[in-house]
């Protein structure tokens, strides 16, 4: 019996969710939780308190990442401190339950700050950007805020990450107000979050083959178009040999160098869409959260309606090819 359309990238995809977390340099690894990804900083062994964890995945994967830290540093180890690029739901799903078990700090970017302290949630997301069925349904995604109460901490001022000598955080707003990327000058390793991906987020099909490119942020959950352009700009200009990014698989080389120069260049038509509700006008936000949000036009309600069907069409194509195969 062949396999449906969908059945290898799918096989593949549980295949790497039964891994353990995967080596990327000698102290970085990450963990694929669903459609996202974390990372743990420290060298193999490191032991309590000797590595970071960085990012905290999708909810319901807290058992997980404790059980791969403890296999990669060892029986009981906990990080000095979790750092977060920024706070979207598919990056924080575990952060509150892993910051009590492990009782560390969580660092974040300051404008980042009410979406992690209960003050804000963040923008809606516009499932009206088209591209796939991750974007069809993102109108249904959280979008906070999380309460980690006195756990929350600021970056330092002067750039430097706690816990991760050698490393720089760099202000990438667009995606959230407070994202950050995270650099190492030493060996030109970046972590960019969601400032940049490495495979298409607005379709689940592509989520699921994991195919390496490097793509703008994730647009339902953008809205900020001129600072993430900027954002992209300035991670491009680190010539960065290493991308580790929050959705995809991490990059490196000239395939990475080349696909982020071409992104800076062309962001306009690469990675912004062709319409959506923060194409022309942005979200704004200040230092206690969002400000001001554009209003939703009859276009847009339209092309969720057409988003929605089309979504629910494709899904029903898709089961119904999938029971012809398996009655052959």
């Amino acid at each position: 019996m062949e396999p449906t359309l969908l059945e290898a990238p799918v096989k593949a995809a549980r295949e790497r969710m039964a891994a353990r977390a995967t080596p990327v340099l000698y102290d970085l690894a990450y963990l694929r939780t669903a459609v996202s990804n974390l990372y743990f900083l420290g060298e193999p062994g490191a032991g309590d308190r000797g590595w970071v964890l960085v990012d905290a995945g999708m909810p319901g994967f807290a058992g997980r990442i404790v059980h791969v830290a403890e296999e990669r540093f060892g029986r009981g180890a906990r990080p000095s401190e979790i750092v977060l690029t920024h706070g979207h739901f598919d990056h924080v799903g575990t952060v509150r339950e892993l910051a009590a078990l492990w009782d560390v700090p969580v660092y974040v970017h300051e404008m980042e700050l009410p979406y992690v302290t209960g003050r804000s949630p963040y923008p809606p997301p516009d499932p009206t950007v088209g591209g796939g069925a991750m974007a069809a349904m993102s109108w249904m995604y959280p979008r906070g805020p999380i309460d980690l109460g006195g756990r929350a901490r600021v970056l330092p001022s002067d750039g430097s990450v706690p816990g991760m000598p050698g490393w720089t955080w760099i202000p990438t707003p667009g995606h959230t107000p407070g994202h950050v990327a995270l650099f190492r000058d030493m060996d030109h390793a970046l972590i960019a979050g969601d400032a940049f991906v490495t495979t298409r987020p607005e379709s689940a099909l592509a989520v699921l083959a994991q195919r390496e490119e490097v793509n703008g942020p994730p647009a339902y959950y953008t809205p900020d178009w001129i600072s993430a352009r900027r954002s992209v700009e300035a991670l491009a200009a680190l010539e960065p040999e290493l991308a580790a990014t929050g959705h995809g698989i991490p990059m490196r080389g000239v395939r990475l160098k080349e696909g982020l120069r071409r992104l800076a260049r062309d962001f306009e038509s690469l990675a912004v869409p062709d319409h959506g509700r923060y194409v022309r006008t942005p979200a704004f936000a200040d230092r206690g959260g969002v400000v001001s949000i554009p209003p939703v036009t009859a276009d847009e309600r339209a092309r969720v309606l057409l988003g929605l069907g089309a979504a629910v069409a494709a899904g029903l194509a898709v089961g119904t090819l999938a029971r012809g195969r398996r009655r052959r």
